[in-house]
């Protein structure tokens, strides 16, 4: 009996080997949550394709989302568990693209959330659960798109580790600030019935982390290890590019990710009162993990780059970008080992290179009633 597989053979199996998964949504102000959930998804099977709904039919559904498309597509793309994405996908799949999508990218599991997805009285997703291709996956408690949105509607000094202390003048309730007059962002404000926690209820554990730097693998003793830190909050599109752009200066990224006190204390000194982070130093690693961009992650990185760091890390290049969402441009002391080892490199070229977090709350500022009532809405549900 000849038991040799001739290379059809080979070719049939790995073709049965190999599981696609679709996954679709919105995924505005991408966060760790939907990272999580392509992880939970793609280990369903073997290939993860998904698809970005376009922001023509999320505002015919429920209004116009906060990121733009390109930067939407860019976030989504640049996560690691992905394979491949598919833009302009409707809010709301019918039966008949359902039927598309299947047969067109040779799905073999659609999968959503475990919660009710119901639509004018009928569940989206019936038509791949009776052909037997659905499959659902658990939410990652304590994290929200909705969640995020009450944070940047109620930005206090310690937003991200407590609840906050409002000040109530005539029925209106408004975040107690400093008497200091600089801001370049308006003051919220609230009704008295608005339900507003923007304390982080996301519980992060060692098995959390494990689980997002299950791919991150040590440097090869040849690889040039380029470094580059920064806050990474709202991790944007902006911020994806900033890493893919990295990866051209060498084999091997670290990525620094300053603590909140820091990033706090730096826009503190640029007159800026809107006391970021809106994501504690946990949550910006989760993100930063979830990037296809990024090697290996420095949590709680120096705000200083001496040179035990560049020995310990065997860092060839630091990389400094002046552009978004900054935080060592124009402070020297940041950078002065490296610049008198000349392996400074500023990083210009790449694209939403101007994209920051104040612009997404700008953003969310300028629909401030609507994402007001959305979030009371969402919070009472």
């Amino acid at each position: 009996m000849n038991n040799v597989l001739s290379s059809n053979d080979l070719s049939n199996q790995e073709k049965k080997e190999e599981v696609r998964i679709w996954v679709d949504g919105a995924f505005d102000m991408m966060h760790y949550g939907h990272m999580n959930a392509f992880r939970k998804a793609r280990a369903l099977g073997t290939y993860l394709i998904v698809g970005v709904n376009s922001g023509e039919s999320i505002t015919a559904c429920k209004g116009a989302p906060v990121m733009g498309d390109d930067e939407r597509m860019k976030t989504v793309k640049g996560c690691r568990w992905v394979d491949e994405v598919v833009a302009d996908v409707p809010y709301v799949m019918n039966e008949e693209y359902i039927k598309f999508i299947i047969e067109e990218y040779k799905i073999d599991y659609i999968v959503h959330g475990d919660d009710p997805c119901i639509v004018n009285g009928k569940d989206v997703y019936e038509t791949p659960k009776k052909l037997g291709k659905f499959k659902s996956i658990p939410r990652t408690e304590g994290i929200s798109t909705t969640d995020i949105v009450g944070r940047m509607l109620l930005l206090t000094k310690d937003h991200h580790n407590t609840i906050n202390t409002l000040s109530s003048v005539d029925g209106i309730f408004t975040p107690i600030r400093s008497s200091d007059s600089r801001s370049s962002t308006p003051p919220m404000v609230f009704s008295r019935d608005v339900n507003v926690q923007s304390k982080s209820s996301f519980l992060t554990t060692s098995h959390q982390l494990r689980l997002f730097s299950a791919s991150v693998k040590p440097p090869r003793r040849e690889d040039k290890i380029v470094y580059i830190p920064g806050s990474w909050d709202m991790f944007h599109a902006g911020h994806i590019a900033l890493l893919e752009k990295a990866k051209s200066y060498g084999d091997y990224v670290i990525v620094g990710v300053f603590n909140d006190a820091v990033v706090n204390s730096h826009h503190e000194h640029l007159g800026d009162r809107s006391n970021l982070p809106i994501m504690n130093l946990q949550e910006r690693v989760l993100s930063v993990l979830g990037c296809r961009y990024a090697d290996d992650v420095l949590i709680d990185a120096p705000y200083v780059t001496t040179m035990e760091m560049i020995n310990s890390l065997n860092i060839s290049t630091v990389l400094v970008h002046k552009h978004g969402d900054a935080i060592i441009y124009g402070n020297e002391e940041c950078y002065e080992v490296p610049n008198k080892l000349n392996i400074v490199q500023y990083v210009e070229g790449y694209d939403h290179q101007s994209l920051t977090v104040m612009d997404i709350i700008h953003r969310i500022q300028d629909q401030r009633e609507r994402f007001q009532k959305k979030h009371e809405k969402k919070k009472l549900a």
